[in-house]
């Protein structure tokens, strides 16, 4: 029998915290009390820490198969279990497409053999993400498949959105949607406003996002069926969510730490780590964000993780690809933005970090109970450290954060009550 005791942590449940013991056998969380005494056990010393339920990214891109250049299963896990996460969920847009059973075991296999964070496939909504015709969604669920995107690609035939949304629900799945209506988008690379008109840029309208909000909203509404949003970048988004939700649409939304963080201001440094889909906006955008996160508006944090070869991001701005690596400084950088400033507690990062996203998705995980299984992330949260893509096990090293001084160090990840990163510093 595996027994870990993880000792003297501060224990971060759904609505208070507590210094406690947790013991693991065999993957599974079956004690949780104070002063835990178990003979033969592995002890953790976790005093000086706080313990969370493992993180939950529901939005990250692996590029296996296909674009192993960029990323690949291994070294995107070994970014996520460095980063506190436990479980990430992989887009579709690999070479080829996830839009199939095969694509989808591949991943499941991979990542079995890899052996670090659960990996959860999203299979394709339309064959090769083309939107022209449906996926076999019940051949991906059986082989692996959590939900279903065509991120990176929107599905932009409502019709289809529609006929995606119903043959969903019919296999008890979700429906992950990336706004943008690529007619009012039209080649652009970064917010358009001032900013954009300084540094002569094409710009993308808030409304290319928001009309494709409100067109999922809708649907959702007319079909009484559940639609998640993708990647919240503005405040109109977010009132339109806002709104959805008073009226009892089933409607869930996620954001990415870069868009409560940064302002299109970037921009005009020309650094095309900044550019990123949809494109950093302005400071009232950022402002509506973290409001919509504090009110519960948006249900959830994700990375969009989104690795790219230097070669792609050392080029002029207009050729660059849209994408920031984000696995590795999500945790902190939330904490710091959101906790630290006081527009989230710490429980409530829990519930947009790992509950949430379990609860959205239909995942084991995102609390710490017993019985559940045994995926933790330890931190301590009063380091305080610098980002250094250098030291990045991902193969992207595209972050607008470098150089940024952030609170909140993971030191431990554990899935299924296996330790599966160590923080060499301790």
């Amino acid at each position: 029998m595996n027994r870990l005791l993880v000792r003297g942590g501060t224990v971060v449940f759904s609505d208070h915290c507590t210094v406690c013991d947790i013991l693991i056998e065999d993957g599974k969380i079956v004690q949780i009390a104070h002063c835990i005494e178990a003979e033969g056990a592995t002890v953790l010393d976790a005093s000086g820490l706080h313990v969370f339920p493992g993180l939950i990214d529901m939005h990250v891109h692996l590029r296996e198969p296909g674009f192993e250049y960029k990323e690949d299963i291994a070294s995107g896990s070994a970014a996520a279990v460095r980063g506190g996460f436990t479980q990430v969920c992989c887009m579709p847009n690999t070479q080829p497409v996830c839009d199939n059973a095969a694509v989808v075991g591949y991943i499941v296999a991979r990542a079995k053999e890899v052996g670090l964070c659960k990996v959860r496939p999203i299979g394709a909504i339309t064959v090769g993400e083309a939107g022209e015709r449906l996926a076999e969604i019940g051949k991906m669920k059986q082989a692996g498949a959590v939900a279903i995107s065509d991120d990176g690609k929107p599905v932009s035939d409502a019709r289809m959105m529609r006929l995606a949304m119903e043959y969903a629900s019919d296999f008890a799945m979700l429906c992950l949607s990336h706004c943008e209506d690529r007619s009012l988008a039209d080649g652009g690379v970064v917010n358009e406003g001032y900013n954009s008109t300084l540094a002569g840029l094409k710009g993308i309208p808030r409304a290319a996002e928001e009309i494709m909000i409100a067109r999922e909203i809708l649907l959702a509404e007319t079909l009484g069926k559940h639609v998640h949003i993708c990647h919240v970048s503005t405040r109109g988004g977010v009132q339109l969510l806002r709104e959805a939700k008073a009226r009892g649409v089933a409607v869930t939304a996620e954001t990415c730490p870069h868009y409560f963080t940064l302002t299109d201001d970037l921009i005009l440094s020309y650094d095309a780590n900044t550019k990123v889909n949809p494109p950093l906006r302005e400071a009232a955008d950022v402002a509506a964000i973290r409001e919509g996160l504090r009110d519960g508006t948006i249900d959830c944090i994700v990375t969009d993780h989104a690795p790219h070869h230097r070669d792609e991001k050392m080029v002029e701005y207009n050729l660059a690809a849209f994408g920031i690596s984000g696995l590795e400084t999500s945790f902190s950088l939330s904490y710091t933005a959101l906790v630290r400033a006081g527009i989230l507690t710490l429980n409530e990062l829990v519930e947009k970090m790992s509950a949430n996203p379990a609860r959205i998705l239909g995942l084991e995980g995102g609390s710490l109970q017993e019985g559940m299984c045994a995926d933790l992330m330890l931190a301590d949260l009063d380091a305080e450290y610098k980002i250094d893509s250098k030291t990045f096990v991902s193969r992207g090293k595209n972050t607008p954060f470098n150089g940024r001084f952030v609170y909140g160090k993971v030191k431990y990840t554990i899935v299924d009550g296996q330790i599966k990163f160590c923080d060499e510093k301790n």
